[in-house]
């Protein structure tokens, strides 16, 4: 049981406080409210971008890194199509360190043309490192355009294109940095060897004075329907052909989502999962073949991506994808495939909570969508799935009209 206390100050920052005794350190984590869902179809990837302008100074520490790194601390941050969220590794006894770097560029950063400039040419190459000169990097670009027609959701984190983040100007850090980055739309968690009372004072006091921003109402457009399989296939000189599907799941609190994301670990969990001994090792049409969910907080996806051996024609692949796919969804699953599949998740769960990091992530992103005592319980949204639950899911979801199917060839000049 991961015990913690929940404060909201007057501002509409919402604090958690997880206290353990066991370590000397303390994991800051600062999520805020915005993701790449949250850009328009004509300015994608900022989010990202911006989550490297957070580093590039604020209005009185030039450097964020070296201020932390010389109390003793690490950092580091993400951004996905939900969230960006910040995180710091501290000493404890150095935890205000962390707080009053957090705190100034909440309150304001050095908004240079300078620090764009540099920031969009470090986003810029990594965009060409990962996605245009990687084999196969462009294929999310495709999956999620084919997956979504309405959802912003439609294009990668990364952007949609280089235009877009070549594009972004001074005014649009500024207009992006108000809109979002304030304290109703933050919530700040802390774990590790401190006491509540102290952590809640330190604070209000490099916080609580930090205005709130605007209401943010969000309005995204629903995803409609899909009622027939989207499928395309491109070229491009990559080593093998390669398989992509990607299958429409609910979002990351509806009932059936942990149906769906137990599915994907049928599939393909580790070397005794069904995809893996069937068409890896006994077939030997694939030389990897994986699943997995993208858990968004609105409706995402469960995908299927596998490399195939050299001779293997396309459609031959596909069949057999299909073939274990449909064999989900007509049998229930044996009590001891059930009870592996549930072990091994309780085990990652438990193996993921033992650090005091992840239980600060965990926390914040459980607050934001609303169930923070999923902290607890979500192992057990898992134990009590059963074999009929399972098959049901695999019914609804894995189905020819919801799919997106990617032929992904190896050129041959």
């Amino acid at each position: 049981m991961i015990d913690y206390k929940k404060f909201k100050l007057d501002n509409g920052l919402r604090l958690m406080v997880h206290e353990d005794d066991s370590t000397a350190m303390a994991a800051v984590n600062i999520l805020y409210d915005v993701g790449a869902r949250d850009e328009t179809p004509d300015k994608t990837g900022f989010a990202h971008l911006f989550e490297h302008l957070m580093f590039g100074g604020s209005i009185n520490v030039a450097d964020f890194d070296t201020a932390l790194q010389a109390a003793g601390g690490t950092n580091n941050a993400f951004t996905t199509s939900d969230i960006t969220n910040y995180y710091d590794l501290i000493p404890a006894i150095n935890l205000e360190t962390a707080l009053w770097l957090e705190s100034d560029r909440m309150l304001g950063l050095d908004f240079s043309r300078q620090a764009l400039d540099v920031q969009k040419k470090v986003v810029s190459e990594e965009f060409k490192e990962h996605y245009l000169n990687q084999p196969y990097g462009e294929v999310w670009h495709k999956m999620l355009s084919m997956s979504y027609t309405k959802h912003p959701y439609g294009w990668p984190v990364i952007g949609k294109n280089l235009q877009h983040i070549d594009n972004f100007v001074l005014d649009d850090v500024k207009a992006f940095f108000k809109k979002h980055y304030c304290p109703n739309k933050a919530i700040i968690t802390i774990a590790g060897g401190v006491k509540t009372g102290e952590v809640l004072e330190l604070v209000k006091k490099w916080f609580g004075d930090i205005p709130p921003g605007a209401n943010l109402n969000r309005q995204l457009p629903t995803e409609p329907a899909q009622t027939q399989q989207v499928k395309q296939q491109m070229e491009a000189a990559v080593p093998l052909n390669a398989l992509y599907m990607a299958f429409k799941i609910p979002a990351r609190l509806h009932q059936n989502y942990y149906a769906a994301d137990f599915m994907s670990d049928i599939l393909s969990h580790g070397r005794s999962s069904r995809l893996y001994q069937s068409l890896v090792k006994e077939q030997q049409l694939f030389s990897n073949i994986s699943a997995y969910v993208t858990a968004n907080i609105d409706p995402g996806l469960l995908y299927i991506e596998g490399k195939l051996h050299e001779q293997v024609a396309m459609e031959t692949a596909e069949q057999a994808v299909w073939d274990e796919l449909n064999q989900l969804k007509s049998e229930h699953l044996n009590e001891q495939e059930l009870v592996k599949v549930k072990h091994k998740i309780e085990s990652h769960i438990e193996f993921s909570q033992s650090k005091i990091l992840n239980r600060a992530i965990d926390l914040s992103y459980f607050e934001l969508i609303g169930d923070v005592e999923l902290i607890n319980t979500e192992a057990t949204c898992y134990s009590n799935l059963t074999t009929k639950a399972i098959k049901d899911a695999a019914e609804q979801y894995l189905t020819e009209e919801n799919a997106c199917t990617l032929h992904y060839y190896a050129s041959q000049n």
